[in-house]
């Protein structure tokens, strides 16, 4: 089962602070030890926001771009962590353990989701389409 481990931003990784030297060696050494136990699949940082931008989208097929910077830090996103586990609570005790993100040590705050697998959707001619698609030739 993957699992997205989702580093919420804050004002300082918005803004463009880089972490510290001992955060980045925290993070670091965690990630190595998610790798040797064979469950890290990736991890990064992410820019601040005002480096990317959206798209809405609304009925009729209309597309709107949206340049950043976005406002709301509460809802973004300054970097992720995916692991493939066995089981929901193997995640949940290895996200118990991810460093505070934070980069003054403050507060931080991440968010935990697991991935769709196809088969979460049922058998269809879409989902078949899809596997396909997918293949390594």
């Amino acid at each position: 089962m993957k699992f997205i481990i989702l580093v919420k931003a804050t004002r300082d990784s918005e803004a463009g602070k880089m972490p510290t030297e001992a955060l980045l060696a925290e993070m670091g050494g965690f990630h190595k030890e998610m790798a040797k136990a064979g469950i890290l699949v990736d991890g990064n940082g992410l820019k601040p926001s005002n480096n990317g931008w959206r798209i809405k989208y609304a009925k009729g097929g209309k597309r709107t771009f949206v340049d950043g910077p976005f406002t709301e830090s509460k809802e973004l996103v300054a970097g992720y962590t995916i692991i493939d586990v066995k089981s929901r609570e193997e995640a949940l005790a290895w996200s118990k353990r991810f460093p505070n993100p934070s980069i003054d040590g403050g507060e931080g705050e991440i968010e935990v989701r697991p991935f769709f697998a196809l088969e979460d959707f049922g058998d269809s001619p879409a989902v078949e389409r899809m596997k396909e698609s997918w293949k390594k030739e």
